[in-house]
């Protein structure tokens, strides 16, 4: 008679290790790129100097779009790597911080003590967060001269990723 409970009882929970074990292959946290080729997201923001600036203002110039925050750990990482690549690419490609969910305060003092090279943008309620999909930060896009995201970056950039990127939307 155990045997029989017990044979029940393993029918009955396979099914549902199989689906746990299905799970273990995805990231649960990994949003889908939806972006890629489409026009980049308008928006109108403003700068941590109180100066507007909008997508529109950009328009036939390559774009990296980075949103940081002055309390991500992994931003800190990929700071000093994107104001290298700001300073050398100054004349050919501009670089956008986001500031994500963090006060202004907070990055200026951030900014101040490590340094910046890219002009640098409010979201105070994430609306242009959202519109590109950011799902955390670090997270940086990839705008070629025609205005389309050629590339989301989620995570800390590399320097290959973002050499390899900016080529990318240099040539187009």
């Amino acid at each position: 008679m155990n045997w029989r409970r017990t044979w029940i009882g393993v029918l009955l929970v396979l099914p549902f290790i199989g689906l746990l074990a299905l799970g273990f292959g995805t990231d649960p946290h990994a949003v889908p790129f939806v972006l890629k080729g489409e026009d980049a997201p308008s928006f109108s923001l403003q700068s941590l100097e109180g100066e507007p600036v909008g997508l529109k203002d950009y328009r036939g110039k390559p774009i990296v779009m980075n949103f940081w925050a002055s309390w991500c750990e992994p931003c800190k990482l990929e700071h000093q790597l994107l104001q290298n690549a700001a300073r050398r690419f100054a004349e050919e490609v501009v670089f956008l911080g986001v500031v994500y969910q963090d006060t202004p305060e907070a990055a200026q003092q951030f900014l101040a003590r490590h340094g910046n090279q890219m002009t640098q943008l409010l979201d105070p309620e994430s609306k242009t967060a959202i519109d590109y999909g950011v799902s955390g930060v670090p997270e940086s896009f990839f705008i070629n001269r025609q205005g389309k995201v050629i590339h989301k970056e989620p995570g800390v950039l590399r320097p290959e990723r973002l050499f390899s990127e900016l080529k990318k939307i240099m040539q187009d």
